[in-house]
């Protein structure tokens, strides 16, 4: 018989060891940090598989002459390009092929440039790029007038007579739209020139900010010293040390008033280009202008903001629970980015994210299920962060190749929640890729920021379905509404913020620092309930504009919002659903540019000119809090 005694100590041996090495699998886990490593020294399993493209520069550089070649050819087949169905499908696919080509050399350039900007070797490959199809874009310039020569009794024909033109039929017919709009081939050629130096004010800013700027170092409360370049200051913005919190993001942003007013610079010569192209265009304004390339209502906009703004309670209501559940006298802008559940911490390795993002995506099918074993066998992302690689993460499609997804993955649950992120985008080029022809295949930002956001949905729902650890789901629930607020709220923030700029220079006006600093210093007050007592925004946070690399983008922002509002309601057709709403998402993501994206959507289950979607992202989020 067993010694009772002995038993019982074996039993609390074997207890105390399985307590010991969970715990040690959880806090040994280590994310592999090669930060302050060279690009060339990364393990090549943990980047993407740049060779699919290229297998070298000298591969680049030989397509880049063919394309050179082909652009050549396009003056020969121009004067009659109109005068027969067969003339007309020559030009256009010689037009496909060039394009198709110009997708592979920039992903080859513009990829490397990402991982490493201090290789200038990158950049100068770019620019070469650039003049090359500045002045392509340049010589289309007689697509558009032609096109409205001809008219549309005349295009109807051609399709009937060659049914290889019909992928080309909605970007055809949609030039007829838009007539209004389109300038003489002269002025188009004199407007399209300017691509060689419009994206200067973006790519300066981006420099700046990832490369070029001093950073300071601090000292943290556990006396370690942290230089923060940007990658530490998102790092320990969420520090669970209150007072860690304050003075990253205090130090960070004063740091930034140095460069205030060389920012305002780059920002008032961003916007006052986009004028410029409004108006030689000929439209009202900077909004219109870009609206109308997809065909979206302006109200889908002002909507979004004017139902923000009338929907700020359940934001204001989540924040003081945050504080709550922070334990907080008052609750700071620099408390945001802490998690409401700072005892838990937890990390996955990359393959554990890998798992759990596959498990969530289950209900997609199959064809999903491959999709995703493709991107993660064949290296289509690059992982971690390394010397000079810039932050952030991305996806972008390649036609004929495959997407490519940098991340800088930190083994957090927001970092898996953001390769949810990036593969969804991956997802969404892939199946557009394989299912559309080039021509079509091209789909919108207003599309895009579903499928990214959709993903994190469906990430968040799987981990609260199946996490044991009750205090856990908290983190994840608190997690996902602040993504959410981030997502939904922060961008929303943003588009008022960018339409007001554009307002700005509309008047005559030119955005200067003070201006900048005070309209979204007010913004963010009004927001996040300064006034009201829910969050103090103190004045340093007036800068933090300087550090939004989409404001350059013309527009942007306000998709992230629509995406998320658009994916609450989809991921809760699919997961409620069955086969057929499976199947209305996958065919959204398998329809490209091949129709105006309202419609795309629209015929996915989700109308984003009524208020029904936004009355039900705001109710689920209400009831999330």
């Amino acid at each position: 018989m067993v010694n009772k005694t002995f038993y019982f100590a074996l039993i609390l041996t074997i207890v105390l060891m399985t307590i010991s090495q969970n715990l040690f699998s959880q806090t040994d886990k280590k994310i592999p940090d090669y930060s302050m490593t060279e690009r060339k020294d990364i393990p090549v399993e943990f980047t993407w598989k740049i060779e699919d493209l290229y297998p070298n520069d000298d591969a680049w550089k030989s397509d880049k002459d063919a394309a050179v070649d082909m652009i050549s050819k396009v003056d020969a087949l121009q004067k009659s390009w109109t005068e027969s169905s067969s003339n007309m499908l020559s030009m256009l696919e010689l037009i496909s092929d060039i394009n198709k080509k110009s997708g592979v050399l920039y992903a080859y350039a513009s990829h490397q440039s990402a991982a490493d900007i201090g290789d200038t070797k990158f950049q100068k490959m770019e620019g070469e790029l650039q003049s090359i199809f500045v002045n392509y874009y340049a010589k289309l310039s007689f697509i558009n007038p032609d096109i409205l020569a001809l008219g549309k009794d005349k295009l109807d024909t051609y399709f009937s007579q060659e049914p290889k033109l019909k992928p080309y039929s909605f970007m055809l017919y949609d030039i007829l739209r838009s007539k209004e709009h389109i300038l003489p081939e002269e002025q188009q050629k004199i407007v399209s020139m300017t691509g060689l130096f419009s994206g200067i004010p973006s790519k300066t800013a981006n420099m700046l900010n990832d490369m070029e700027l001093p950073s300071v170092d601090v000292k943290l409360s556990d006396g370690s010293k942290v230089t923060l370049n940007y990658a530490n200051y998102v790092k320990y913005r969420g520090d669970k040390d209150p007072a860690n919190r304050s003075l990253v993001m205090r130090e960070f942003w004063n740091n930034m008033k140095n460069f205030e007013n060389t920012f305002s610079i780059l920002q008032d010569g961003a916007v006052k280009n986009h004028l410029f192209n409004a108006k030689v265009k000929k439209f009202e304004n900077c909004l219109d202008a870009k609206l109308f390339n997809d065909n979206i209502p302006r109200e889908v906009y002002t909507n979004l903001i004017k139902s923000v703004k009338e929907n700020l309670d359940p934001l204001h209501r989540y924040l003081k629970l945050k504080q709550k559940l922070l334990k907080l006298d008052k609750y700071r802008y620099e408390d945001i980015y802490a998690s409401a559940v700072p005892s838990v911490e937890k990390i996955y390795t990359f393959k554990e994210s890998e798992n759990l993002i596959k498990e969530s995506m289950k209900p997609l099918g199959d064809e999903y299920q491959s999709a995703l074993d493709e991107a993660y066998n064949n290296r289509w992302m690059d992982i971690y962060p390394n010397k000079n690689k810039e932050s952030g993460a991305y996806s972008g499609g390649v036609y004929g190749v495959h997407p490519y997804v940098k991340l800088n993955y930190n083994g957090e649950y927001e970092s898996v929640s953001t390769v949810a992120h990036e593969l969804g985008h991956a997802m969404h080029s892939y199946f557009s890729n394989k299912y559309q022809p080039f021509v079509t295949s091209d789909y919108t930002i207003f599309l895009a920021e579903i499928a990214s956001t959709f993903n994190e949905n469906m990430l968040m729902e799987y981990m609260l379905k199946n996490e044991t650890d009750d205090m856990y789901k908290l983190f994840i629930l608190d997690a996902y509404l602040d993504q959410v607020r981030g997502t939904l709220y922060r961008q929303t923030l943003f588009a008022d913020f960018e339409l007001a700029m554009h307002e700005k220079v509309e008047e005559g006006k030119t955005l200067t620092a003070d201006w900048l600093n005070e309209k979204y210093l007010s913004l963010t007050r009004e927001y996040y309930g300064h006034d009201k007592g829910v969050t103090q925004v103190d004045d340093y946070i007036q800068r933090e504009w300087s550090r939004i690399p989409h404001f350059y983008y013309n527009f942007y922002v306000f998709q992230y919002s629509t995406g998320i509002i658009s994916s609450m309601a989809l991921a809760e057709m699919v997961l409620s659903g069955g086969e057929k709403e499976r199947d209305s998402y996958l065919t959204m993501l398998k329809s490209g540019g091949k129709d105006f994206s309202i419609n795309i959507l629209k015929e996915a289950g989700v109308d984003m000119t009524t208020k029904e979607p936004y009355e039900k992202a705001f109710k689920r989020f209400d009831y999330l809090v």
